[in-house]
Parts: C-alpha cells; structure tokens; sequence
C-alpha cells in the first residue's frame, strides 16, 4: 500500500512492570511485543514505519536494528501523552502527504494483518478522515467508549470511562487505540489541541473529538476479536497474554493437522512453521524462526531454538540452535546440538 505509512507509539516506561526494559519490549513468547506488531504491520504491505522511542529509547533502537523491517524512528524526550508523541512525528508524517497513516500503541501485540487491512478497506470507501478500530468486549470497565448514533451508526463521539453516564457505561464497543488518519487532516489539527485534561497531556481522541465538532468524516470498523486491544500494564497482565498467545498458537497447528496429544508445557513462538503429520509432545519449545517438516516427532522435554527438522526426524530430550537435521534422523537422547549442519 503505496501511499499508507505507520507511527508506532513506543515511548512508555511501563512502570508496573518492575523492569528496567521499556514496556515495548516486554516478551510474549520470548518475543517483544513491538516486534508482534512490527511484523503485522510490513504483512499489511505498509513499508514505511515509525517508531517514537522515549524511556530507554537505546534499547529500542538495538532492537530495531536488530529486525529484517526498516523502520525511522523519533524521541519523545517529554512523555506528554499520544498526540504529544505523533507530534514528534510530524517529519515523518508530512513527507507521507496525502496518504493515510495507521496510528497504534507498540504494546498491544494481537492486532493483526486481518484487522489493518479491513479497517483500511472501511476507512477508504467511506472516504474518513478517522476510523477508529473498535471492538466488542464483555466488560469495558477502564476502557473509552465509542458512541454512536442510533440511525446511521456513525460514531458520534469517544467517552472515557471516568466521564460516561450510566447509559453510555453500558455500550460494550470500546476504542482499541489504533486509528486510521487522512494524513492531511491529522496534520491539520494536531497542534491545534489542548492538554486541558487530568494529566495535562496531549491525547489523540482530542483529535478525533476535534474531527467531529468541526465535521470530518469519523467512523470505527468493528474488529471480529477483542483480543485485538488487550495489552499488558504489569507482570500479571502479560502472563495472561503469555497464555493466550500460546493457546491460540497450539489451537492452529492442531486445526492445520499436527498433532499435540498433549499440551502440557509445549510452547511454540509465533514464527515458527510446522508442517502436519507432525507430533509435538509435552515440555517441548519451538521458538524464533525454527521449521520442522512433516513426520517428525518433536520431545518430550525437547527445544528447538532456529533450527530446521527434516521429515520423519525423531528428536527426543533434546536441544538445537541454529541446526538442520536432515530428514530421517534420530537424535538420541540428552543430545546438545548448537550451530551444526548434520549430515
């Protein structure tokens, strides 16, 4: 998508967290959450990206130094909320003129290809200069409400939660954080908003509140899982993403025809690939970009670190890094493999 670009709002310390990592690079299965969405967002096709950076803002920056994806990248050196931080994107945005721009939190990692693509469908055909991309969800204590109009639909405003009524408290769709801009019009207005709110920051539903009032087009596109705005603010929080990202993971390779008689301690990342016919037992980790061919039998007590498993391998108690086994193979036992090119 040609003329669409990214602001990845990554400058939160996450204080909650008890770790001297920004809150961005906090890992759900050993992965940083920035990088979950970096990797939705290039599968989308949107090449050019920026990441505004703040607490630890070197940290960040190895680890995108680190990725296949080019990304730029900004300082948020004052953390004044996420219209403050795609202010300190305006360069970036204005050399991306007359596009749209996708606008998210890098610490949600479920939003996927599915949801920026089809949000991007309803933000072009109805011509918006907003869309918001929302969700249903069963309790939407916390989170800011999207109201709509009862004819048309079309939203009519985002409510916080400390600021709704009753009636208003009751609507289940919530804002998820992530919005498509016209560029233009997002440039037109962000610096013509005001911090008058409890933290005295800068927020961008002031924006999209702004659109409205003076007549812009703003809708939200619905998204099919409210998986899509969970996010982590402490150790608790990211464990349960921990859960369901491993769940999800586990629940499509089985689907996809590998069998997984057990799930009991098997836990396998997000980029690996695994082909059916295969037969994962318990206590086994497959993580990074690890591919393991059709027939093998994986564990128990196994790990599979970026490594490729050839067809009908057996792989028992053991661990690679960085290998291939060819196809056929029986790997006894308690064996260490790390960098080899088995023959």
């Amino acid at each position: 998508m040609s003329d669409t670009c990214c602001v990845i709002l990554a400058a939160g310390e996450g204080k909650r967290m008890n770790s001297d990592v920004p809150k961005v690079l906090s890992e759900v299965l050993f992965k940083p959450m920035l990088g979950w969405i970096i990797d939705s967002v290039s599968k989308s096709n949107i090449n050019d990206i920026c990441v505004v950076k703040g607490f630890q803002h070197e940290m960040v920056q190895s680890y995108l130094y680190s990725l296949n994806v080019k990304c730029e990248s900004v300082i948020q050196e004052e953390r004044k909320g996420t219209a403050h931080a795609v202010m300190t994107a305006k360069t970036f945005l204005e050399s991306h003129k007359g596009g749209d721009v996708l606008i998210l939190g890098g610490d949600s990692p479920f939003i996927d290809k599915e949801t920026i693509l089809n949000s991007y469908k309803k933000h072009k055909s109805e011509n918006n200069s907003a869309t918001i991309v929302s969700a249903k969800v069963k309790n939407p204590f916390g989170y800011g409400r999207v109201i709509r109009t009862l004819d048309s639909g079309l939203v009519i405003d985002i409510v916080e939660e400390r600021d709704a009524s009753a009636q208003q408290k009751s609507t289940k769709e919530i804002n998820s954080g992530v919005y498509w801009f016209k560029t233009d019009d997002i440039l037109s207005k962000l610096f013509n908003i005001d911090n008058n709110t409890a933290q005295n920051e800068y927020y961008l539903t002031s924006i999209v509140k702004l659109f409205i009032k003076e007549g812009y087009k703003v809708n939200a596109f619905d998204a099919e899982s409210p998986e899509i705005v969970l996010g982590a603010n402490d150790l608790k929080q990211l464990e349960m993403l921990n859960q369901i990202a491993r769940n999800n993971i586990i629940d499509r390779l089985i689907e996809t025809g590998v069998e997984i008689p057990c799930r009991d301690g098997v836990i396998i990342g997000c980029d690996a690939t695994i082909q059916k016919k295969v037969r994962i037992f318990p206590n086994t980790l497959v993580l990074g970009e690890s591919v393991i061919l059709s027939g093998a039998k994986i564990g128990p007590n196994s790990q599979v670190l970026d490594s490729t498993i050839g067809e009908n391998v057996i792989f028992n108690s053991s661990y690679c890094k960085d290998c291939i086994i060819p196809e056929g193979k029986v790997i006894s036992p308690f064996t260490y493999l790390e960098g080899k090119d088995l023959e």
